[in-house]
């Protein structure tokens, strides 16, 4: 299998299951910017010194694949997902508030803004959950379009992005952090 197929060069994609789109379209915006998110991801996985946050980082990174398969496939055609694939489900969600609450018990956080930048594996997470938050803009964007067909695709996205924060924050929980004050400026 050759990695090019010179089906995209007029500036369209195909969507799964079926269906061309111009690589504008807000699918096509939604799946890329989770897919820049979970590549973040990675990098703040590669970077990490802890076990924890890296076993997290690889789970969410696979339940993401699932996340990109239903914002690639059209509404028309979710019945063939649902056969062939796994869809985001509330259960999926709820374990993301899980890893919140277990990384939030084991650490402190200040009541100011903080600055991101305090390791190298907590910068990655950060810019993981503001890539994830342009993602989670573009998923509503579809949801306003009715072209969301599930619901839990975007409060998992929505959890993900807080869980990135708290991941971020744990993995410096012994370096002091930096904060944003009265006189940033």
């Amino acid at each position: 299998m050759r990695v090019y197929t010179r089906s995209g060069d007029a500036g369209e994609t195909g969507l799964l299951f079926g269906g061309r789109v111009p690589k504008t379209d807000p699918r096509c915006e939604a799946y890329g910017t989770t897919d820049q998110a979970v590549s973040a991801m990675g990098l703040a996985r590669a970077l990490s010194q802890d076990e924890r946050v890296k076993e997290i980082l690889l789970q969410v990174q696979r339940e993401m694949f699932t996340v990109g398969a239903e914002l690639a496939t059209a509404a028309e055609n979710y019945e063939h997902l649902i056969k062939n694939f796994d869809v985001v489900t509330a259960d999926m969600v709820d374990r993301l508030e899980g890893f919140i609450d277990e990384l939030d018990s084991q650490i402190e956080l200040p009541a100011s803004f903080i600055i991101p930048g305090a390791s190298s594996a907590s910068a990655a997470l950060d810019m993981a959950r503001s890539l994830l938050r342009t993602g989670e803009r573009r998923v509503v964007d579809l949801q306003q379009q009715d072209m969301l067909v599930n619901s839990e695709v975007l409060r998992y996205i929505n959890r993900l992005s807080d869980l990135l924060f708290m991941l971020a924050r744990y993995e410096d929980r012994a370096l002091p952090f930096e904060v944003l004050t009265g006189d940033a400026g």
